[in-house]
């Protein structure tokens, strides 16, 4: 997966939004206002930070070399996926963590801002 893949997809969910609270260096993509993705996209290899539930924290990084503890984030539900270059997940399951992450922090919004995702 390149950067620019891996910002398109991020962005193509409802409502999703990329700023730069860290600085121009690290992409942090969030649903209304709460985050669900943090990459700098200019790394080598190209990783993200993805929210994920805890059990199924533990069993993607005991089935996935490039599924590490979240880098600087809650390694009970934080995720580093490494999505380009060396050691890279494939493309499908890095789209599937990031739909994850996604839908876990939709969940977590009031009730009426899921609504108007469409996703009760």
């Amino acid at each position: 997966m390149t950067p620019a893949e891996l910002r398109a997809f991020c962005l193509g969910f409802n409502a999703a939004v990329e700023e730069f609270p860290f600085g121009p260096e690290t992409a942090v993509f969030k649903v209304h206002g709460k985050l669900f993705a943090l990459s700098a996209l200019d790394a080598e290899p190209l990783k993200v930070n993805l929210k994920c539930e805890p059990e199924n924290a533990v069993r993607l990084r005991a089935a996935h070399e490039g599924v590490v503890p979240g880098w600087h984030m809650n390694k009970r539900h934080w995720n580093t996926v490494t999505a380009g270059g060396p050691g890279a997940v494939p493309d499908a399951l890095v789209r599937e963590l990031v739909e994850d992450s996604y839908d876990l922090v939709v969940a977590g919004l009031p009730r009426a801002e899921r609504l108007r995702l469409d996703r009760p």
